[in-house]
């Protein structure tokens, strides 16, 4: 395709209805671009598919619209880029605040450059062809619900990108997440996506206040989809904490992770998560990793008794809370979810009672001494009586030999 045949499109089609931006003008443009294999006299491909534009949000817009540069035809071989953000402004600017902007920026190189395509980048890397973009709501849309894991894991799917730009190839693990099964595999156009959790057009880095995926902001961006858990974790000690402003209180991703979130029914599951609590309370779970519940749970028996089972789960109150399920006044019935013939004498068992803290803890200690005591003395005894008894075995053969007797 030459230029000169543009002149004549313009000449024999009327280049006033183009400028005017009338579906004419449109027919005008598509009576080059729409034929296969149209290039630039650059090479580059300036195809536009007739029946995907025709089918596109933009179809009734003029060509014009968005390439306000031409003036009239033949039209200069080089175009200024298309500016996305004079018709979606606030979009633009969502965008312009983006992770995706600034990584934009560093690939287009300085300021103060020419124009270039990648600046429409953040846009069509989602949104895709735009002569051929269709309504979100569209199941061919790559930011139809079903669709937005494989749009973007385009990039964070990708180990070059990941090492390049040093974010974590999150995109398998989604996909083997609760989340990624219920929306790929079962199709729940409810199931949190990529942009139930980052946002659609301003997303952020997740050290910025203002992401959804900042710590601080994470129960309440969980709480979009998981309004129960989320009022139970607020009336919680951790969910208190979390808004008293303790940087350290755990929020949702601290037991269920970001992007790797499974049943929690799995064996998998409850018994590393046991070791999650522990990670903040290091005597606890040292003092339950020694009880039989955290035994037989190691061996995969899960429905031994794990921190949840006892504490609770989202609603974790201290004991000294009278809702709360350790509280001294509610400890039997707890105990009896699981052993239903408990009673008292049963709950005066204490789970976490640490035989090496002499001070809060003194008759256990001291039986622990003693137990240790009496066992190195059953040991060294049994220890010694069987030297004895190998110096006495080799004593005696050693006699018969001497005494010519042989064996025995």
């Amino acid at each position: 395709m030459t230029w000169v045949l543009l002149a004549a499109l313009w000449l024999g089609l009327g280049g006033t209805a183009a400028q005017n931006g009338s579906s004419a003008g449109n027919a005008t443009c598509l009576a080059c671009h729409g034929q296969a294999g149209a290039t630039s006299p650059s090479g580059q491909s300036v195809y536009v598919d007739p029946s995907h534009f025709a089918d596109s949000v933009h179809a009734s817009l003029p060509c014009t619209a968005c390439h306000g540069s031409i003036a009239g035809y033949p039209h200069p071989a080089k175009m200024e880029a298309v500016n996305c953000g004079t018709c979606h402004g606030a979009e633009a600017g969502d965008i312009a605040a983006s992770v995706h902007a600034k990584i934009n920026a560093a690939q287009a190189g300085p300021a103060g450059r020419a124009p270039s395509p990648l600046d429409m980048v953040p846009c069509l890397g989602c949104h895709g062809d735009p002569h051929a973009i269709v309504p979100v709501a569209n199941a061919g849309s790559p930011v139809y619900p079903l669709n937005i894991p494989r749009t973007c894991g385009a990039c964070h799917g990708n180990p070059a990108l990941a090492k390049k730009y040093g974010f974590p190839d999150v995109y398998a693990m989604y996909m083997d997440s609760i989340h990624g099964f219920a929306l790929t595999k079962d199709g729940l156009l409810v199931a949190a996506s990529c942009s139930s959790c980052h946002g659609t057009h301003k997303i952020l880095s997740h050290t910025d206040p203002q992401s959804r995926t900042y710590r601080a902001n994470i129960p309440n961006t969980c709480g979009g989809c998981h309004a129960g858990p989320l009022a139970q974790y607020l009336a919680g000690i951790h969910g208190r904490q979390k808004e008293a402003g303790n940087a350290l209180a755990p929020v949702c991703t601290s037991c269920h992770t970001a992007h790797q979130v499974v049943q929690v029914a799995r064996a998998s599951w409850q018994k590393q998560t046991s070791a999650t609590c522990g990670s903040c309370h290091q005597n606890r779970y040292a003092t339950y990793l020694d009880t039989f519940h955290a035994q037989v749970s190691a061996i995969g028996y899960v429905e031994a008794a794990h921190c949840w089972n006892c504490h609770g789960n989202h609603d974790i109150l201290p004991p000294s809370d009278p809702k709360s399920s350790v509280n001294p006044a509610n400890l039997l019935h707890t105990c009896q979810q699981c052993h239903p013939d408990a009673n008292a004498s049963f709950i005066r068992y204490q789970p976490h009672a640490d035989p090496h803290n002499r001070l809060a803890y003194p008759h256990l200690w001291f039986t622990k001494q003693l137990m240790n005591l009496l066992l190195i003395a059953v040991l060294g005894f049994f220890f010694l009586h069987t030297i004895l008894w190998f110096l006495r075995s080799m004593f005696d053969r050693l006699g018969r030999a001497a005494r010519g007797e042989g064996k025995p």
